[in-house]
């Protein structure tokens, strides 16, 4: 449940009802029959269905009455789709149609303006993506993608980074006790004459530290494992691999 706010687009989020599968299911064919008043019943019984899927997009800084009506978007497209002949839950069914209808609002919303010709490549690759890996159990190439869409490769690369989701350089990239390192720390400036040096300098450093400093690092850093899984591969303690981590970025920093 949102915590900070208890009313969202008019609706008392603490007085939301909640429905049985069995009530949902007679709902749903009284829908089919044509009843709306059944529709809009099964509408209000899966609002907080949709308050908790807009929880992992809350991090965005998007507005959340805008995330909830989207989300009831999705969830209306969900019963008007939903066929009751499959052996399937009616959320089960709803969740990914309304995190999808929030994820395109969200794409469609972005600061920077992208062509819709280029949104419709990128959408079109993702759908084509989707249905390979269901088929084929495993992700295509953009190759691959190229000769089913029958568009030239740089095409597609240029619409699906088009729609990433732009970065902030004050985004926080590692964090583990210490200082965090953002985003803007891990930028450099090719055409620092001292980059050498300082490559060259953390090259010697690294020479200097055991095998087993080597790889907690590699699995730290270069993997991006957690201390306790690092732990359970080296076959030491968390707390061991902490001191050594620290002891041998104090080699490299020194």
């Amino acid at each position: 449940m949102y915590k900070c706010k208890v009313e969202i687009c008019g609706v008392d989020t603490s007085k939301l009802p909640v429905l049985k599968e069995s009530q949902k299911e007679e709902l749903l064919r009284a829908i089919k029959s044509g009843n709306k008043f059944a529709r809009e019943e099964l509408i209000n019984g899966n609002l907080r269905l949709v308050l908790s899927v807009i929880q992992r997009f809350l991090n965005r800084g998007e507005n959340v009455d805008d995330l909830f009506q989207v989300g009831c978007i999705g969830l209306i497209k969900a019963i008007d789709n939903f066929d009751l002949n499959h052996n399937v839950r009616f959320s089960t069914y709803a969740v990914p149609m309304i995190i999808g209808e929030i994820r395109r609002y969200l794409r469609d919303n972005t600061a920077i303006r992208i062509s819709r010709s280029i949104k419709d490549i990128a959408y079109q690759a993702m759908k084509q993506k989707e249905d390979f890996i269901n088929e084929h159990k495993r992700e295509p190439t953009i190759l691959e993608l190229s000769k089913i869409m029958n568009i030239p490769e740089k095409d597609i690369v240029t619409a699906l980074e088009s729609i990433v989701e732009p970065v902030s350089l004050y985004e926080p990239v590692y964090s583990d006790g210490g200082d965090t390192i953002y985003f803007l720390d891990q930028i450099g400036d090719n055409n620092d004459d001292n980059n050498w040096l300082q490559e060259i300098s953390i090259k010697e450093s690294i020479k200097n530290l055991s095998d087993r400093e080597k790889k907690i690092l590699n699995l730290r850093f270069i993997q991006g494992k957690t201390q306790m899984e690092v732990s359970n591969e080296v076959g030491i303690s968390q707390a061991q691999v902490s001191r050594l981590e620290k002891f041998a970025l104090n080699k490299i920093k020194y």
